[in-house]
């Protein structure tokens, strides 16, 4: 998929799902769960964040919380829930694929449900995501395993798109792994992500 059916493929999707939030607005369970890690004055990125749910929370804990999105009709609902809940976010559009990603500037990377990178562009995803923290910083990952896919409950429809303990190891290899666990969970985030769930988390820490 090129950027421009990447953009066209989720703005549709976005708005679609008219005044409600497609993955709704209360944040994702497994990094509310991850809140002592952060903190005021928090630099914070959270990448490709749809419509700005988890981006708002971390705001609301006090983070200075830069935010991309390749859709602009996510972004100007992202905007939306931030006035509402009265926090300040740097909404940025961007292909993260295809972006000049800053160096080490965040205390925090924050990527939720972000497995539209096939093999191929996986590692430059990630990469992209290594470089961006800080020496001593925290990379944090959520999304689904291969089990997924006998779900059907949200999430690519691709194996090739999954995560597993042994390729995120090899990801970040040379990393400290904080936490790192496949499990099954029931999830209700919006109309998108319902129902019983594979899923996988992962907590790194970069080397200072």
């Amino acid at each position: 998929m090129s950027q421009f059916d990447h953009e066209a493929f989720w703005s549709a999707r976005y708005r679609d799902s008219g005044d409600d939030y497609l993955f709704g607005t209360a944040p994702n369970r497994f990094l509310a769960g991850q809140a002592e890690r952060f903190g005021a004055g928090m630099q914070v990125l959270t990448v490709a964040d749809g419509e700005g749910r988890n981006a708002v929370w971390l705001a609301e804990q006090g983070c200075a919380v830069t935010a991309t999105e390749i859709s602009p009709v996510a972004l100007e609902k992202a905007a939306r829930l931030a006035r509402g809940r009265h926090v300040a976010v740097d909404f940025v559009q961007a292909d993260i694929l295809n972006w000049d990603w800053p160096v080490e500037a965040y205390d925090a990377v924050v990527g939720i449900f972000i497995q539209f990178a096939t093999p191929a562009e996986r590692p430059r995803q990630i990469a992209g995501m290594q470089l961006a923290t800080k020496p001593g910083g925290l990379v944090l990952l959520h999304g689904y395993t291969p089990k997924q896919l006998e779900y059907k409950t949200g999430g690519p429809s691709a194996v090739d798109n999954l995560y597993t303990a042994e390729m995120l190891r090899e990801l970040f290899a040379g990393w400290e792994i904080l936490e790192l666990r496949e499990h099954e969970d029931e999830i209700a985030e919006g109309t998108a992500h319902a129902g019983r769930s594979a899923l996988i988390d992962l907590v790194a820490r970069k080397p200072a």
